[in-house]
């Protein structure tokens, strides 16, 4: 169940949810699933097979088996082959790095900064605070780079937290009609401080599951608790100005 609840990870992705509201129209949603689900399936089948060749190929086994790749590229490729083929992995690297730094400024200066404490904050001024936050988000990554740990328990904490905290809440505001602000607010606050706490509480910890599992839960059941009792829910963009629904496509 919990290498399951990878998946529901996805919902709640800031840098892979910018692609969805990036897109030209709803009609090309079909062949960017066919696009998108052929990738994945490739670079994850791909992702096996080199864990499996080096169960093989390396005599012995590794003291950090995430080096894998690494190890593998270095023992069997030639020389200028390999720097050929650690390039892509930076290049890799890099990608995810800056799509989550821009998110991420985005959201500060955007989502924060811009909606909270500076409604009149001119062009210029958000493109400084912008750039504050790009390095504010990356010192902080930086810091927690440092504490150690391998890379994957990282990453799982990092996508466990997103995706409880705004994955249920993007679902339900899009096919529960009751959804309410109260309703978001409490199922992002509710994931969030779960994962936190799971991850944090040895007792909690040491059952097995992964922390998403119990933040889907808290925060689904906080935001339909929520969003039933508290609060009304917005008027629907498909309604017309008398109320009545617009007929369907």
């Amino acid at each position: 169940m919990s290498l399951l609840a990878w998946g529901l990870g996805y919902f709640g992705q800031p840098h892979i949810l910018a692609r969805f509201m990036g897109i030209r129209s709803a009609d090309d949603v079909p062949t960017a699933r066919r696009i998108g689900m052929s990738w994945v399936l490739i670079t994850l089948t791909a992702a096996c097979l080199v864990g499996l060749i080096g169960v093989v190929a390396l005599d012995e086994p590794l003291d950090n088996p995430e080096t894998v790749f690494i190890a593998l590229t270095q023992q069997e490729l030639a020389p200028w082959i390999a720097g050929l083929v650690l390039a892509a992995v930076l290049a890799a690297i890099m990608s995810t790095a800056d799509s989550q730094l821009l998110v991420s400024s985005t959201a500060l200066t955007e989502d924060f900064y811009h909606a909270f404490l500076n409604r009149d904050a001119s062009e210029r001024v958000l493109v400084w605070v912008g750039r504050a936050a790009v390095v504010a988000v990356a010192v902080v990554a930086y810091v927690m780079a440092l504490s150690g740990g391998a890379v994957l328990d990282i990453v799982a904490y990092a996508w466990a937290g997103f995706g409880a905290a705004f994955g249920p809440v993007i679902l339900l505001s899009l096919y529960w009609p009751r959804m309410t602000a109260a309703g978001a607010m409490a199922g992002i606050l509710g994931g969030a401080i779960t994962v936190v706490v799971w991850r944090q509480v040895d007792a909690l910890a040491d059952t097995g599951w992964y922390e998403i599992v119990p933040g889907w839960i808290v925060a689904t059941a906080a935001a339909l608790l929520c969003g039933r009792f508290i609060g009304s829910p917005p008027e629907r963009a498909w309604e017309g100005t008398t109320g009545e629904p617009a007929p369907a496509r």
